[in-house]
């Protein structure tokens, strides 16, 4: 999202006028590939390095302003969210010492951070969804202020009628609707480039597409998401439905998304690329285009075609196509961009190293790609490794079926290694870095897996809210060692930092399993649930989940005492709606516990649903704040015996 400069509204006028600028570079473009003009004979890579920001008791963070103050004059950049922030690396030319180079940046990049961070009360962390994050922190509040940002979030909204809806499986489940474009900002990743000849474009990107779901089996970091488990690589889900701006007859007749993997290979330059994602997906950031990308060519320069890049920004390919110009010498690169942030930054390289080097052997090993395998088994083992991680299977070429262990240990690997070194890669950067591969592999230790593991190890320790904050301060704390997640301890229930902030607000310790009746059932349902569960309170909602009332178990004993008086069963043919308290007092997730305990007292009920937008989703009890009393209690006591 490098254009700052755009317009934050978009009438028709300045849509003809950016539509002609746009057109006219992907004529340009033509005339560029037709007379030859691009880079070849070089090879360079690069990278982009995308970080949250988070408190010290491991919750995002709106610091990204003053933070980059402190960096000014740095690679850093703002990203979509005030607890983002990006570091965009040196290129380097592929050969020698220049994966160990790129590291060694990376390293100074994220330490520099962390120090700026700490200097305002926070941290950085690499992980490709943070685990604290809530629904609350995805507000406009949180959005960082740059008209960019604020115009493709009203344009993609407009587009979809005010209202983005996600659903997501994986071990939970989630199914969840947003106003804005934010969740997006729960993805961070770490972007690598590739430079391209012209000439080669087709032949390398259909690569690169084949390639992407080995490449990301063993680098999955990103499996929790606003409380759920969800697939080990869930920015994949979460990025194609939070930027989804098709409308419902739109995804009837199967129009592709703008996050997508895309329909096909290649078939001769990139040029086919730029056409279709002008052809299928409307304009929804402009700006002010003084270059005449035809005039420019015939001074004997190259232009800039920032129509075209800009546009290109607002389509969000897995591989991404990408136009530069240096020192008056266009390039192309390949973006790879799946590869989620963390979990430390050698693991980042190792999974950049993995993807370089089977872009060097595959080329000459296989050639074109697209005549031993169907785009279809690419695009499938690509959704396979995000959801599955190491424990995908994959149908690799001439369809031959492999789990994704064997074929990257036994086949992949290897010719990793032929690739870098046929591109005089140093050799003990190539042990170094594709040995991490292996032993992650071997371990099945991969970002995801350890934090599935670790959540396991915690069980029902502490609140939700406690055992998500030790997994991002174990990350933190392990990461600032650099060693590869395949050589971490679990992350432990961190009882010793901040345990006051479990408690805070209902949302930290909430009941979220919950059992509920709908109006109409009858009253008989209601009881057996308080029997067999061993409740007081049931929730009613109605068929769109909105909360309409609450059963307690008052309610039942006046219902029975009434049945007793008459002599018979009072119960018969009474449904929940004749006996529930329509209109319950309720809080939402932020509300403050104190707040909460006074709201209970005030209108002497044990019971508070917990409501977000209309919708149950959570209760607290009575008993519940028993509960926090007593760990408080313990914690307290322990920790005045322990000082004295």
């Amino acid at each position: 999202m490098g254009e700052q400069d755009v317009s934050d509204s978009l009438d028709d006028r300045k849509l003809q006028t950016f539509m002609r600028a746009l057109l006219a570079d992907v004529s340009a473009l033509e005339s560029m590939l037709d007379s030859d003009v691009f880079e070849s004979g070089i090879r360079r890579i690069g990278a982009e390095q995308e970080m949250f920001i988070v408190d010290r008791a491991g919750r995002p963070s709106c610091k990204s302003v003053p933070i980059l103050k402190r960096l000014e004059g740095g690679p850093y950049t703002t990203e979509l969210a005030q607890f983002n922030l990006e570091a965009n690396m040196s290129p380097y030319v592929f050969g020698g010492t220049c994966l160990a180079q790129m590291e060694a940046e990376i390293r100074r990049a994220v330490q520099l951070a962390r120090d700026a961070a700490e200097s305002e009360h926070a941290q950085i962390a690499l992980c490709g969804i943070l685990p604290t994050m809530k629904l609350e922190y995805l507000g406009l509040d949180s959005m960082t202020p740059n008209p960019r940002y604020l115009s493709l979030n009203n344009q993609m909204m407009a587009l979809r009628n005010g209202k983005l809806n996600f659903r997501i499986k994986g071990l939970d489940e989630l199914d969840a609707s947003h106003d804005n474009v934010m969740l997006e900002s729960c993805n961070t990743s770490f972007q690598v480039h590739f430079q391209v000849a012209a000439a080669e474009f087709a032949d390398l990107y259909n690569l690169a597409q084949a390639i992407t779901a080995p490449v990301l089996a063993p680098a999955v970091n990103s499996v929790v998401l606003l409380g759920r488990r969800l697939w080990h690589e869930t920015r994949v889900a979460l990025f194609q439905q939070s930027v989804d701006a098709r409308s419902d007859s739109h995804q009837a007749r199967g129009l592709r998304p703008r996050v997508s993997f895309g329909d096909g290979w290649v078939e001769r330059s990139v040029l086919e690329i730029f056409r279709e994602d002008i052809a299928r997906f409307r304009v929804v950031l402009a700006s002010e285009v003084d270059e005449d990308p035809a005039k420019v060519l015939a001074r004997g320069e190259m232009p800039q075609l920032s129509a075209l890049r800009l546009h290109n920004g607002t389509v969000y390919r897995w591989n991404r196509p990408c136009y530069g110009v240096q020192d008056n010498v266009a390039h192309l690169r390949i973006e790879n961009r799946v590869l989620p942030a963390g979990p430390t930054v050698v693991d980042e390289m190792a999974n950049a190293t993995f993807f370089f080097g089977l872009m060097s052997a595959l080329s000459e090993e296989y050639g074109d790609i697209s005549k031993v395998m169907t785009f279809d088994h690419a695009k499938d083992n690509f959704f396979q490794a995000a959801r599955y991680g190491l424990r995908a299977q994959f149908t690799w070429l001439g369809g031959k079926e492999h789990t994704a262990a064997s074929l990257i240990l036994d086949h992949l690997l290897p010719l990793a290694r032929q690739g870098l070194s046929s591109q005089d890669i140093d050799s003990g950067d190539i042990d170094r870095y594709i040995g991490i591969i292996e032993e992650r592999v071997r371990s099945n230790r991969t970002g995801a897996q350890w934090a599935l593991d670790s959540l396991a190890s915690m069980g029902s320790s502490g609140t939700p809210d406690q055992r998500f904050r030790s997994l991002v301060l174990s990350t933190i704390e392990q990461q600032a060692s650099n060693q590869p997640i395949h050589e971490w301890e679990l992350a432990r229930l961190n009882e010793q930092a901040s345990w006051r902030q479990s408690y805070l607000q209902v949302g930290n310790f909430m009941t979220t399993d919950l059992f509920t009746v709908h109006p109409e059932d009858v009253v008989d349902l209601a009881a057996s649930l308080m029997d067999w569960r061993h409740i007081r309170h049931v929730p009613v909602e109605n068929k769109d989940g909105d909360l309409v009332g609450l059963v307690s178990h008052r309610a039942m004993l006046r219902l029975v005492g009434r049945g007793v008086a008459n002599g018979g069963n009072e119960s018969r043919n009474v449904s929940v709606a004749d006996i529930m308290k329509r209109d319950p007092v309720t809080v939402s997730p932020d509300t403050p516990t104190l707040v909460a305990i006074e709201t209970m007292r005030a209108h002497k009920v044990g019971c508070l649903p917990v409501v977000e937008n209309k919708k149950l989703v959570g209760i607290i009890t009575e008993r519940d704040l028993v509960h926090v009393a007593a760990n408080l209690l313990e914690k307290h006591l322990r920790e005045s015996s322990a000082g004295e």
